[in-house]
Order: structure tokens, then C-alpha cells, then sequence
């Protein structure tokens, strides 16, 4: 008997295997030097050299919801240690694998125990998200307009109207900054107008926080949109991950964070959310909490973190800007890349001119048009360039 006969191929969102390494791989997913080489931040090695060597850097499970200090440090983060929020206890974060387990955990129990079936994705998103969500039970899967693809800009006044007509306890899922693919993100205006209609539509806000740190160069400011959600009185889940701005890619670094209105709430939550998070990973990796934690709770060394994600930020900025300043001699506008923020790049391509890039340039972008604008470097980024100018030329 042969089970596996009838199992279909998955087309991949990315070019196939045999296109990549031929060419400039763009859909890299990770910070890249400007000689195109991967990055371990120089506090991060001192961090995890101490662990290795301190008595308590064994191999222990850690609880199921994760390392406690870990989780206060992140939602700290992420929240602001003065927040509302968490000095009156109706805060709490749980460990998760990276963003992305964060997103499927906390989809996991607003299907299960909330009992919630409607989501709304911005549109673009990554397939990824409607994935998660799909399986964890929502059968009501919408999207927002996001992109306006002729302008190359948020079309707030459509987004508001598409979320005006979301059905009371939608779930909506926004990105905290450095929106992944557009790298455009709503201005304070456009959040406190964002913010209004969920409150008045009664819509629950669950934020993708990838990037904290990379949008503006600073966490603070990267988080003013979740910070300004919880001064107004919403309720939220945040998929808070720490793959990008520590470098911890493989440790699968996440935490899901939880903002209730009523203390008294809270206190059921870590029992459910244990429940549901036993049956899906049930404790989860030490080294990376244990690494991030260390970092944010030592002065000095979240000091030396908060320059390494400065310098990031900077030179992911000077490739942008560079991008935008070869392509400027052709006929076709691209201010809207000076506007991005986050490591990725959104052309506004056709489907045609991407599978052009791909198939003639052998320039290896994502599917939508996307790329990693770290993978650019001084050895690619001419190259790039004109490969670009080419396909807008020629190809509709």
C-alpha cells in the first residue's frame, strides 16, 4: 500500500531551486553586510559566550509558556515599560518560535477559546498569514485594501471603508511598522483614524511585530502604533518576533503578547494558553530567550544592542537610497522607494515584468515583485539596477 501517491506539489512563492544560485538571489530573508555576508551582532556573541559559560546554561526545559524573564523584557519592549498596560497587570507575554509561531499561537486561541472565525489580512500580505490563520480554524478569511498599486501609496480612505464593513469581533491583522511587503507604513494621523474604526466597529487588532528597530532605526518609535492602540483602550494580541533585530534567525526567538482591559482577565489566560500551547510545541528553545533576555536586562549591553540595530537601520537606508538614486534616469518615478521603511523593497511590478526579472536578468525577487533590500551590495546592486530599468522599459 503507498500512501503518499496522490500528494501535490506545492508551487513556491519564491523562484525553484533551479533558478536560484544562478544569479542575485534577492529573497534572501535576513540582514546582509554590504559585502553580502550574514551577521552574528558582536552583543549577541558576547551574550551567548556568557551563557556557555555561567553555571546556569544548562539544557533544561524551560516552563511551557517560556523564560519568564524573557517575556517580561520583550513585552517591555515592545509596550513600554511605563505602559498602562503592564503597571496595572493586564499585560502578560508567552514564548513562542519566532513571529511566525507567535502568530499561529495566538490565531490558535482566538479560534479555540474565543471562538473567533473572521480575519481581515492587508492586501498584499504573505500567503503565509491566510495559511496560519486557515488552519488554526477561521473560516472567514478577507483582506483590507492596503497598496494602491497605481499610486504606489496606502489607500487609507479605502482601507477605512473596507474595515467600516468588517463584521463586529473581526479579527484585523496590522503591522506594526515596516509593513511586510510594501515597507509603507500609515503616518500618526492615519493610525489614530485605523484605531477609531476598530474601536467603533468593535474589532479585535492583532499586530505582526517583525522588524521593531529597522523601520526608524529606533524600538521606540518603531512601536508608537501598538503603544497608541493601548492608550486608547484596545484590547490586542502582537506577534513580536526578535529574527531580525538580533540576528537570531535560527532560534526562532518570538513572543505573543496579550493587552486585556480587565485585570481580573489575565489571570485565565496562562492557563489556556498553556493548554494550547502543549499540544503544538509544549516547551519551548532556551538559548535565544536566554540571549535576548540577557541583552535587555544589562545596561550596557542593551546600550551596545541599540547601536547595532542603528546601524542596521543606516545601512539598509544608504541601500535604499542608492537603489533609488541609480534607477532616477529612468522615465518611471520611484519616489516611493526613498518612502519604504524595513528590509524589504516593494517595485510595484507586474506579474509580467517579475517573471522578466527572474527569467531573463536571473535577478531572483519574490513572486509579487519583493525583495530583500539587505541582499543588495556593491557587487549586485548596478547589476540590479539596470536589470530593473530594462524590465520597466520593455515589459508591461
Amino acid at each position: 500500500m503507498e500512501f503518499f501517491n496522490d500528494v501535490p506539489l506545492v508551487v513556491p512563492r519564491s523562484p525553484p531551486e533551479e533558478v536560484l544560485g544562478k544569479g542575485i538571489d534577492l529573497t534572501i530573508t535576513t540582514f546582509r553586510t554590504s559585502n553580502g555576508n550574514s551577521v552574528v551582532l558582536p552583543v549577541v556573541r558576547h551574550a551567548r559566550i556568557d551563557y556557555a559559560e555561567r553555571p546556569y546554561g544548562n539544557h533544561d526545559y524551560l516552563p511551557i509558556l517560556g523564560h519568564e524573564g524573557f517575556r517580561e523584557m520583550a513585552t517591555e519592549l515592545a509596550l513600554g515599560k511605563e505602559s498602562p498596560a503592564i503597571v496595572e497587570k493586564r499585560a502578560m507575554g508567552v514564548q513562542c518560535l519566532s513571529g511566525t509561531g507567535a502568530l499561529g499561537s495566538g490565531a490558535d486561541f482566538l479560534a479555540q477559546v474565543c471562538k473567533l472565525d473572521t480575519v481581515y489580512f492587508s492586501n498584499p500580505t504573505w500567503d503565509t498569514h491566510r495559511r496560519i490563520f486557515a488552519k488554526a480554524g477561521f473560516t472567514n478569511i478577507r483582506e483590507y485594501t492596503y497598496w494602491d498599486y497605481d499610486q504606489k501609496c496606502i489607500n487609507i480612505q479605502q482601507l477605512l471603508v473596507d474595515l467600516k464593513e468588517a463584521p463586529e469581533k473581526s479579527v484585523v491583522v496590522l503591522h506594526a511598522c515596516a509593513h511586510s511587503p510594501t515597507g509603507m507604513d500609515p503616518s500618526p494621523d492615519m493610525w489614530r483614524a485605523i484605531a477609531d474604526v476598530v474601536k467603533r466597529q468593535k474589532l479585535f487588532t492583532f499586530f505582526d511585530f517583525a522588524y521593531q528597530g529597522l523601520a526608524s532605526g529606533d524600538p521606540d518609535t518603531d512601536a508608537w502604533a501598538i503603544r497608541y492602540f493601548v492608550d486608547q483602550g484596545l484590547e490586542m494580541f502582537v506577534a513580536q518576533s526578535f529574527a531580525f533585530n538580533f540576528g537570531l534567525y535560527n532560534d526562532r526567538v518570538g513572543n505573543l503578547i496579550v493587552v486585556m482591559n480587565n485585570p481580573k482577565n489575565i489571570e485565565n489566560f496562562p492557563s489556556q494558553k498553556t493548554r494550547v500551547n502543549v499540544s503544538k510545541f509544549s516547551n519551548p528553545p532556551a538559548i535565544g530567550a536566554c540571549t535576548v533576555y540577557k541583552i535587555l536586562s544589562t545596561p550596557l549591553l542593551k546600550s551596545l544592542w541599540l547601536q547595532d540595530v542603528q546601524d542596521m537601520y543606516m545601512s539598509i537606508k544608504r541601500r535604499r537610497l542608492m537603489l533609488s538614486f541609480l534607477l532616477t534616469g529612468n522615465s518611471k518615478p520611484w519616489y516611493h522607494i526613498d518612502c519604504q521603511t524595513g528590509i524589504f523593497n516593494f517595485l510595484g511590478l507586474t506579474k509580467t515584468q517579475t517573471h522578466h526579472l527572474i527569467n531573463e536578468h536571473n535577478v531572483n525577487v519574490f513572486r509579487n515583485g519583493c525583495f530583500n533590500i539587505a541582499a543588495l551590495n556593491m557587487k549586485n546592486i548596478d547589476i540590479v539596477a539596470k536589470a530593473i530599468e530594462e524590465t520597466v522599459e520593455n515589459v508591461n
